[in-house]
């Protein structure tokens, strides 16, 4: 992945058939309902999965995807979008399409680890050298001048951890609910852009070099630091959120389909060695391995 990929894809919630998934007739065709900052993740996943079925049954699959800010997919979803699978952001959007009669009861059982194949967590990354001294959650309201890049909450996973992420710093330290909603209200009197997912606000901060400090998953800072090597760091909060962006068969949609089977195997695929790998390459916290000195 060069600097100019990563850096100039869309941001927009929008279906594409990814590189060597494409074209042709299938035995199989899936689609998967993400958050924003899993492109790289799920390009790499699908073809591998497409190998694999192939090897052990002799039948093809294409995977097809669509990214965007996990409370728009969530929403598109319900409203009628044909997903096989999702894999957003946060439970609460998982489990509005349960409410919809989308996915079974007892979802979260069906898959190992409660349906997680990795985690993450809330990251800050700021320019080089750190001119505002950024350390914690106070630092972004208290230092002058200072401009925040997050999502908006209304559509992203990313920017309702974002919030609840200060949210949780504030009451660790003693505060009250109050105060946290003051936090959380003058973070956002900070943010000269809200962009609807996590990849356009990642856009805005490093190729559009806009604000200070970019509140972020930490997969995505990672990328961000990898491509724009020098020119950012990053920086963790003393107090941050686990992320856990559960994964589930929409089973509605696949029942009707007739892909229910071959949707459950793509996600128990995401348990797979090399699957883990993947994940752990591309900055996610894979749940085989607890710990990572990276993290």
């Amino acid at each position: 992945m060069n600097r100019r990929q990563f850096l100039t894809t869309t941001a927009a919630a929008g279906l594409a058939t990814l590189p060597g998934c494409g074209g042709g007739d299938y035995d199989f065709d899936l689609l998967n309902v993400s958050y924003d900052p899993t492109r790289e993740l799920y390009r790499k996943i699908n073809r591998m999965f497409s190998a694999h079925y192939q090897e052990k049954y002799g039948k093809s699959v294409r995977v097809r995807q669509s990214h965007g800010g996990s409370g728009s997919q969530a929403r598109a979803v319900g409203d009628g979008l044909s997903a096989d699978v999702v894999t957003l952001a946060m439970w609460a959007d998982t489990d509005s399409l349960r409410a919809k009669k989308l996915i079974g009861d007892g979802w979260k059982q069906k898959l190992p680890n409660e349906s997680l194949p990795y985690v993450s967590t809330v990251v800050f990354v700021v320019r080089k050298g750190n001119p505002h001294g950024v350390r914690d959650w106070p630092d972004l309201v208290e230092k002058p001048g200072l401009k925040v890049i997050t999502p908006n909450p209304k559509t992203s996973g990313g920017a309702k951890l974002n919030v609840l992420a200060a949210w949780l710093h504030v009451l660790h330290t003693g505060g009250s609910a109050a105060d946290a909603r003051e936090l959380v209200t003058r973070i956002f009197q900070r943010v000269p852009v809200l962009d609807t997912g996590a990849r356009g606000a990642t856009i805005t901060f490093a190729r559009k070099n806009i604000g200070d400090v970019h509140l972020t998953w930490e997969n995505e800072a990672f990328l961000e630091h990898r491509e724009l090597r020098g020119e950012l760091e990053i920086v963790r909060p003393p107090v941050s959120i686990r992320a856990e962006p559960h994964v589930a068969v929409v089973d509605a949609n696949a029942e009707r389909r007739g892909t229910a089977a071959v949707a459950r195997e793509y996600l128990e695929f995401l348990y797979r060695p090399e699957s883990q790998q993947v994940i752990a390459d591309l900055f996610f916290r894979p749940v085989d391995w607890p710990t990572d000195p990276r993290f």
